[in-house]
């Protein structure tokens, strides 16, 4: 049994003990879906694959695997073609470079965690500002059965998304090598107050993501990973310590996306954005942050406007037959709170009968053809108990 001492001790933070978990092979003859391993990385070709995530059993088989992925084995995975249509990134990301351009002039956001000063350019919430500046577009792009599903394989239903974009211009530097949220974000001394159990749990409270708005070569730096580095139980404490900077820079991995392709990763995962090398290309993705619903999200967001502003263009969208039920599931999801907790039990009491949730009463209003008023009077209405 490891005592406070033991594990949080310097002499805990094992880099020999480490460099065995990164050395090791993923088992293929666990992988079945994908469409090639580089690196021990596996990579799923979604333009074949998506069809599968239609039949109970096959979706459950898929996602199973991508969990093993995850949880047990290299930590990381590649979806080709996740937008096999990328008209919704090539939208969305001329709203997020104007966003850019506003936030400068108000002197707002940018700032990034793990590098330099001007190496980059960040929005932060990306997901609200979205939804905010063009309802239609964030349907189109969050509107993702694949995204979803790989979402729900590792946090279960009702996950919580989250979304920052990161622009790396030509020249930016690399980040430093790092863990992510939740215990990621804490200082070494602040570590030191959670048990060894909770460290543990951290892995398995976020899901990282990507989604590529350009394509992105190698030699603009995209992001740098460590297979199996996730598995290290001290890994929230090792990452900072140079013995194991170093470890990851000679070890790390990088892979090639195209635009439309998603990378997802265990934010346990050591890893860290790469340097542009190039001249020309403004490196542009948007960070996928999705919680747990048992776990809280990193930004406060705004799921009751966005509901409301979401509502009335999934209404025209339906009329038109735009996107298909799964598609307008998952911007549902990407939008609306899913969890019913916490909420005022005065009165909203617990019963046999979960209470109803932004989502559930979402979609029964899409299915009953509900008036924007009536849906704006109505989550209104259960958000007052809950987080909105």
């Amino acid at each position: 049994m490891n005592t406070f001492e033991s594990f949080y001790s310097n002499e805990a933070c094992n880099v020999k003990e480490f460099e065995k978990l990164i050395k090791q092979e993923i088992n293929s003859n666990l992988i079945h879906y994908a469409e090639k391993i580089i690196s021990n990385v596996p990579i799923y070709n979604m333009e074949i694959l998506t069809e599968k995530l239609h039949d109970k059993d096959q979706r459950l088989s898929l996602m199973s695997e991508w969990a093993y992925v995850f949880s047990k084995a290299s930590g990381a995975l590649v979806l080709k073609n996740t937008y096999t249509d990328c008209t919704s990134i090539d939208l969305a990301t001329q709203i997020y470079e104007n966003i850019i351009i506003e936030e400068k002039e108000k002197n707002i956001g940018g700032s990034d965690h793990y590098a330099k000063p001007g190496a980059n350019d960040r929005i932060w919430n990306s997901l609200q500002k979205l939804c905010e500046k063009d309802p239609f577009v964030f349907a189109k792009y969050f509107g993702n059965e694949i995204i979803s599903a790989v979402c729900e394989s590792y946090l279960g239903p009702s996950y919580q998304m989250s979304a920052q974009v990161n622009l790396v211009h030509p020249g930016g530097e690399a980040q430093r090598p790092h863990r992510d949220y939740h215990l990621g974000f804490q200082s070494m001394e602040a570590l030191k107050n959670f048990p060894s159990h909770a460290h543990g749990v951290s892995n398995f409270l976020t899901l990282q993501g990507a989604i590529a708005h350009v394509d992105i070569p190698i030699e603009s730096g995209p992001t740098k990973i460590l297979p199996f580095s996730q598995l290290y139980n001290k890994g929230w404490f090792a990452w900072r310590h140079k013995e194991f900077i170093q470890c990851f820079e000679e070890n790390f991995i990088q892979l090639s996306l195209k635009k439309g392709d998603t990378m997802f990763f265990s934010p346990a995962l050591f890893h860290a954005a790469g340097t542009n090398k190039t001249d020309n290309i403004e490196r542009m993705v948007n960070l996928l942050q999705v919680s747990s619903p048992f776990g809280r999200t990193m930004e406060t967001i705004n799921r009751k406007e966005m509901s409301k502003k979401l509502f009335p263009q999934l209404t025209k969208i339906i009329k038109n037959k735009e996107m298909n039920e799964y598609d307008i599931l998952a911007s549902i999801y990407a939008c609306a709170e899913g969890y019913a907790w916490p909420t005022n039990l005065d009165f909203d009491p617990p019963s046999s009968k979960t209470p109803e949730t932004q989502q559930t009463l979402f979609i029964k209003a899409l299915k009953e053809n509900w008036s924007n008023e009536k849906f704006s009077l109505q989550i209104d209405k259960i958000s007052n108990n809950q987080v909105a």
